[in-house]
C-alpha cells in the first residue's frame, strides 16, 4: 500500500476548491451531484415546495417524465386562469408551502382527512382557506363549500402520495406565522389574502434546526406509511426572504433560515437512504458563478441560471436531451 502524505492525497478533483469551483465548467457543474434517488422517464414525481420545485416539475415535463398532477385544471380553463387558481403549478392544488412544518401538517391531515374550520377565514362575505388562500383568490360564498374544497383536496393529496415514487420537497423558510388556538402554520404572513393582521391570533415563529429536522423526519414517515417505497428529494430554495419578522436585518436573517434548512436536509439525506439533496442553492448562490445569478431585484433568479440548475439536475438523471431552455420557455417564479 502507498504511503500517504496527506488525507487529501487521494480525494478526486471535486473535493478541492482549486479543481472543484475554479478551474470547473461552472456552466455545467461537473460532479456537484450524483443521485441517490434515482429519477428515469417512468418514475412517477410528485412536487411541493416553492420556487424550485416548480422548476424541477416543469424540467422534468419538457424532457418527458412522469410528473403526476392530482388536481388537473378543468376541460377548457385557460392557462393563465389555471395558474391563477393553482392549477398545473405544483402536483395539487396546495399552493406554496415554505415550511417544512406546513408539509407535515398538511400530510397528517391527508392521512386523517381531518379539516378544521377554525382554520378559515371571512373577509367581505366570502370565506377563505386559511392554509391555502392564494388557491381560491375569489373566495367561496359559504363556509360549507370552502370546508367540502378542503377536504376533496386532502383525498387527493392522500392518493398523490399513495402512487408518487419520489417526492420532492423545497423548503423555502424557517420563518413561519401560527394560528394561536389551533396551533396549526399558515402558508403566508397574517391574512395577506384574507382580512388583516391580529396578532392575538396570530403568532410568527422562527424554527429552530431541531424543529425543522423533527419536521422532515415526519414527512418521511408519513409518506412511507402511505406508501412504504415513496422516496424524497430535497432541495433548499435560493430566493432569499421577501422580508423578516425576526427583529434581525433580512441578510442576517435570510443566512440564517437558508443555514438550517440547508443542515436539515443535509442531514436526512446522510442519514437516510431513502432521502436524497440536490444543490440547487449552491448552485445559484456561489459566487463563484461565471454570470450574475439573480435579476435587478437581487431576489428572482434570472433564467439562464435556472437554465443552469435544471441541465445540471437532468443531466444527472440521464434525462437532459430532451429538456431544453426551462427558464425562457416557462419562466421564472417571482
Amino acid at each position: 500500500m502507498a504511503h500517504l502524505t496527506h488525507p487529501y492525497q487521494d480525494s478526486p478533483a471535486r473535493s478541492f476548491w482549486r479543481s472543484g469551483v475554479v478551474e470547473a465548467d461552472r456552466c455545467n457543474w461537473p460532479e456537484i451531484y450524483t443521485p441517490k434517488v434515482r429519477i428515469t422517464r417512468d418514475t412517477s414525481v410528485a412536487t411541493a415546495g416553492s420556487c424550485f420545485a416548480k422548476h424541477i416539475g416543469r424540467s422534468l415535463r419538457l424532457a418527458g417524465g412522469n410528473v403526476l398532477d392530482a388536481e388537473p385544471k378543468p376541460e377548457g380553463m385557460s392557462a393563465a386562469l389555471a395558474r391563477r387558481f393553482g392549477y398545473g403549478v405544483y402536483s395539487a392544488r396546495y399552493g406554496d408551502i415554505h415550511t417544512a412544518r406546513q408539509m407535515r401538517e398538511l400530510l397528517e391531515d391527508a392521512q386523517s382527512l381531518h379539516v378544521d374550520e377554525r382554520l378559515f377565514r371571512c373577509h367581505a362575505g366570502k370565506w377563505f382557506d386559511a392554509l391555502r388562500p392564494d388557491v381560491e383568490p375569489e373566495g367561496c360564498e359559504t363556509l360549507q363549500e370552502a370546508v367540502e374544497l378542503r377536504r376533496e383536496h386532502l383525498v387527493q393529496v392522500a392518493a398523490l402520495a399513495q402512487v408518487a415514487d419520489v417526492f420532492v420537497f423545497t423548503l423555502g423558510a424557517s420563518e413561519g406565522w401560527m394560528d394561536r388556538e389551533s396551533g396549526r402554520t399558515f402558508a403566508l404572513g397574517p391574512d395577506v389574502v384574507a382580512g388583516s393582521y391580529d396578532p392575538a391570533r396570530t403568532v410568527f415563529h422562527n424554527f429552530t434546526y431541531d424543529e425543522i429536522h423533527a419536521d422532515l423526519l415526519q414527512i418521511l414517515r408519513l409518506l412511507r406509511g402511505m406508501n412504504k417505497d415513496a422516496r424524497l428529494l430535497l432541495t433548499v430554495s435560493p430566493v432569499p426572504l421577501g422580508a423578516t419578522a425576526s427583529g434581525q436585518h433580512v441578510l442576517a436573517a435570510n443566512s440564517h433560515s437558508k443555514a438550517l434548512l440547508r443542515a436539515a436536509a443535509g442531514a436526512m439525506a446522510d442519514k437516510y437512504k431513502a432521502v436524497d439533496y440536490f444543490p440547487a442553492f449552491e448552485i445559484v448562490t456561489t459566487w463563484a458563478n461565471p454570470a450574475a445569478a439573480y435579476a435587478p431585484d437581487l431576489r428572482s433568479v434570472r433564467p439562464e441560471m435556472v437554465e443552469t440548475v435544471m441541465r445540471v439536475f437532468l443531466t444527472a438523471h440521464g434525462l437532459a436531451a430532451e429538456a431544453g431552455p426551462v427558464g425562457e420557455r416557462e419562466g421564472v417564479e417571482r
